[in-house]
């Protein structure tokens, strides 16, 4: 049974700009790896095939408009396409490290259907303020058992 990626984890970068992929999600990555800027100022990463649904997602607003001309500029303008080492690392691009502003730690969290990579500073900020919303957004859940 796939579960997703679900977890918390915390890598060092080395100087090389790389930082290893937890060995359980590794085989979800044989086929590659992508690399793009997330929404909230972290590394967002995808299996090919989650990339390609959220490719249809994001394209699938009119070019005509200017918000997603400039979302997809966003989106894929950052991207970058690649494949684990032999020892399950990613090197993380340079312009993607300075954008979540990861130095040498980072936390790696699953998000169900992606991972994102944050530095520890930001995580520490974004999970703070998720706990403070997530009560006020379970509140307005219709939840059936």
């Amino acid at each position: 049974m796939d579960l997703g990626f679900l977890g918390e984890y915390e890598y060092s970068v080395d100087d090389k700009g790389r930082i290893s992929i937890p060995p359980k999600f590794r085989p979800l990555f044989k086929d590659g790896i992508i690399l793009c800027r997330g929404w909230d100022q972290c590394i967002t990463v995808y299996p090919p095939e989650q990339w390609q649904k959220t490719t249809e997602i994001v394209t699938s607003r009119p070019p005509t408009q200017s918000r997603s001309r400039r979302l997809n500029r966003h989106f894929f303008a950052g991207a970058s396409s690649t494949e684990l080492d032999g020892q399950g690392r990613v090197v993380l691009p340079s312009y993607l490290r300075e954008y979540a502003d990861i130095k040498e730690a980072a936390v790696l969290i699953g998000v169900n259907s992606y991972l994102e990579i944050w530095s520890k500073r930001l995580w520490a900020e974004e999970e703070r303020l998720s706990e403070e919303e997530a009560k006020h957004i379970a509140e307005t859940l219709e939840v059936r058992p």
